[in-house]
């Protein structure tokens, strides 16, 4: 409504200036003299020739009297022409005067329309001006107006945002429903309490998932604890060293196993940073061990360890191997089946010794544990994108994952002070777990 009335105001204030300006530029003063005017002159100025002395003026004209001489016998104000070539260029009316039938003198009736014209030149300018300052009375109270009406909502909004960013979702909005914006606003608060009753459902959500896990936690605890206690049973009872030693590696898994429960009270797999990583002081060959226990189809020979003391968290260690073992299982089975068979079978007549490739060696104040399977490597600009989570190579194909592994593996790494390296080897992709000593 009110934009309304400011258009109509504007229209017909421009419409003002458009008429006086018009008005300005045709308008021009009529140089011509009032006839009945100037013959009355005439007539006083010649009725009373030889007696100008107590000669009165009767019109508003300003006129000079000359005699046949040129001299100036009467005038009605100063700065009037007083000669015939004056008043020609100043465009005066000049007149003869008469007694007794003869020329005695001249009259020059002044020719005011100059200064008359300046005079409405000056009146119109002035009302020009009126108008133009009643324009910008109009702008600047519709200014106001905006910056009330607009403005100062929308800087609300901002603070309202702001706010709302910062997690504060219980403070309103206030509105003026008669506000042109008033339903904006209205939206925007409604907005608020939708967010907050999506972060309460959210809160609710994590606390019951938190519940659940804490259920399957002990749930799964329970049958590892079964089948480590029946492993522990037939080790003890088996009369052959390679039983004991499988019974050995499924009480190894449960401990693993019951480990990695624990872990679920305190993160789920999309928050991975939360997990805890306690690097302790522990010795170099227990890396045989993990190793062994990583590769648990036997396609690896692990070299002699070099010995240190190194500071890692024999946990995640074993996690960090799995992890690498696991996906040189996934994507190099199909090559290595030509390597002297699959599962159960370790390919001691390859030239590596074994289907994956295990070295190691020492580099500064670290430990280099690599390990290469043979599936033949992933392009080269796609190497620095193997650690980023959910990124697998373009060799997946239909391969089941996540593309966690090597994220995870990475994450555990640079909390214990370590990196994990990944590149191009000569028969695939090759993993290096660089492991930092002690001391460092």
């Amino acid at each position: 409504m009110k934009k309304r009335y400011f258009i109509i105001a504007q229209i017909t204030v421009l419409a003002v200036e458009a008429v006086l300006l018009l008005c300005f530029a045709l308008w021009d003063a009529d140089s011509a003299q009032d006839a009945v005017a100037v013959n009355e002159v005439l007539q006083s100025v010649e009725s009373g020739w030889g007696r100008l002395e107590s000669h009165e003026r009767r019109t508003g004209l300003n006129y000079v009297v000359l005699d046949g001489t040129g001299e100036v016998l009467f005038r009605t104000d100063t700065g009037l022409s007083e000669s015939v070539n004056r008043a020609v260029v100043h465009r005066d009316t000049i007149l003869d005067i008469e007694n007794a039938g003869l020329v005695v003198g001249k009259l020059i009736v002044f020719n005011d329309s100059a200064e008359i014209l300046e005079s409405g030149k000056r009146a119109m300018l002035l009302a020009v001006l009126a108008v133009m300052l009643a324009q910008w009375g109009i702008c600047i109270a519709y200014g106001m107006y905006l910056d009330r009406a607009v403005i100062r909502p929308f800087r609300q909004l901002k603070d309202f945002a702001r706010r709302v960013a910062g997690g504060n979702l219980d403070i309103p909005l206030e509105m003026d429903r008669g506000n042109l914006f008033g339903a904006f606003t209205e939206s925007f608060d409604i907005m608020r309490e939708e967010l907050k009753k999506a972060r309460l459902a959210e809160a609710k959500a994590n606390a019951e998932k938190k519940e659940l896990v804490a259920k399957l936690s002990h749930d799964i605890r329970t049958p590892v604890a079964s089948i480590k206690a029946a492993s522990e049973v037939g080790a003890a009872l088996a009369q052959s060293g390679r039983i004991r030693e499988n019974y050995g590696q499924i009480i190894r898994k449960a401990d693993q196993i019951d480990a990695l429960v624990n872990n679920l009270f305190t993160a789920a797999l999309e928050e991975l940073e939360r997990l805890a990583v306690n690097p302790v002081d522990m010795e170099s060959g227990e890396l045989a061990a993990m190793l062994k226990s990583a590769d648990y189809f036997g396609w690896a020979q692990i070299p002699p360890i070099p010995e240190c003391l190194l500071h890692g968290d024999r946990l995640r260690l074993q996690q960090v191997f799995d992890n690498i073992f696991a996906n040189a299982y996934k994507y190099g089975r199909n090559a290595c089946q030509g390597e002297g068979g699959f599962q159960g079978q370790s390919a001691q007549g390859s030239p590596w010794g074994g289907k994956i490739n295990v070295t190691m060696r020492r580099e500064g104040q670290c430990l280099a544990v690599c390990i290469e399977d043979c599936g033949g490597g992933v392009d080269e600009e796609e190497l620095p994108l193997l650690k980023e989570k959910f990124r697998r190579g373009s060799n997946a194909g239909n391969k089941e994952g996540a593309g966690l592994g090597l994220y995870i593996s990475d994450y555990f790494l640079r909390e214990m002070g370590g990196e994990l390296l990944v590149e191009n080897g000569e028969k695939g992709l090759r993993v290096t777990v660089v492991i930092r000593q002690s001391g460092i």
